[in-house]
């Protein structure tokens, strides 16, 4: 029983993540249909410019070693500006490497290649500039808190780490306010009626560019906090961080059901908890056991867990 909560905790931290990722994903696929591949990208320079923004200098390679800003800013603070600058970036991507191609109404491949492009020029100008070196925050998301929390009792403790409850615990406001964004606010409803139709929102006055720009910027900012929150958790482990969870990202997308914002969440609790309950001695096979559950959804739910199946009208 100790190890069946410790492992539901830790599977619900790292799934709150996933579905923090994924959402960034979901919400560029369901306004333009396509996938960002960029989205890996972004969530490594959010850990990167939050880590920029405490003060830290980097290390002994590339173009920036050994240099930090002159000041360093409180650490909830650089997380929170540290996000807007990837969802700034988001909408830079979006301005190079999408909009040009959506204009002349190029085929939605093309514009799944030039992210793709974009996020290896990123990946490689992260590698220039600051080497591939692991960076640790020196300063906790935790902040004066015990490295862990006992859910137990003393003669069964189960200690399950603070920076995972925080990490959860952030990651339910996340999905509180973007549900309520997307449901209950007017720029929400406007989202949503530019994914049915864009063109018909765009012939009722609705400003599908403006609209777009919106969607990425939020993307960016969801795809920097994951990143951010990961690499508090387990250090940045260099410029190739966010490929892995982007990786990660797309399967929980998948299985949840492409789209579908619901799904998305469903989706990264569903693969982070499949991935808590790995047993020890497997846990070097845990992605492998997370794409084979994938697999197995899908043989039997090709739309995914809560995704619909499309009816094509001839």
């Amino acid at each position: 029983m100790t190890h069946f909560i410790q492992s539901l905790l830790n599977g619900l931290s790292i799934g709150s993540v996933y579905a923090i990722f994924a959402l960034g994903y979901t919400l560029v696929f369901s306004i333009l249909g396509i996938i960002n591949f960029a989205h890996g990208a972004i969530f490594t320079l959010g850990a990167y410019f939050t880590y920029v923004l405490t003060g830290a200098a980097f290390g002994s390679n590339g173009v920036l070693a050994s240099r930090a800003l002159p000041f360093g800013l409180a650490f909830f603070l650089a997380i929170l500006i540290g996000c807007l600058l990837a969802g700034f970036a988001a909408v830079l991507i979006e301005r190079l490497a999408f909009r040009p191609l959506r204009r002349r109404g190029a085929d939605r491949l093309l514009s799944l290649v030039s992210s793709l492009g974009v996020a290896i020029v990123i990946v490689n100008l992260i590698q220039y500039l600051v080497g591939a070196e692991i960076y640790t925050y020196k300063d906790r998301i935790t902040g004066g808190l015990p490295a862990a929390v006992n859910f137990g009792n003393e003669s069964s403790p189960i200690p399950i780490r603070t920076v995972q409850i925080v990490i959860f615990v952030v990651g339910v406001i996340i999905l509180a306010a973007l549900t309520y964004l997307i449901n209950y606010t007017k720029i929400g409803k406007a989202l949503r009626a530019v994914a049915e139709d864009a063109t018909t929102s765009s012939l009722l006055g609705v400003n599908t560019d403006q609209l777009i720009m919106f969607t990425f910027f939020l993307s960016g900012f969801l795809g920097g906090l994951a990143g951010t929150l990961v690499a508090s958790s387990v250090s940045i482990k260099g410029p190739y961080f966010g490929i892995e969870f982007g990786l990660k990202g797309l399967a929980v997308i998948v299985l949840g059901g492409l789209g579908d914002i619901p799904g998305a969440v469903v989706g990264g609790l569903v693969l982070g908890l499949a991935e808590a309950f790995v047993p020890a001695d497997l846990s070097a096979y845990k992605d492998g056991v997370a794409f084979a559950l994938l697999f197995a959804v899908l043989l039997f739910r090709p739309q995914g867990l809560l995704g619909r199946a499309q009816v094509q009208k001839v």
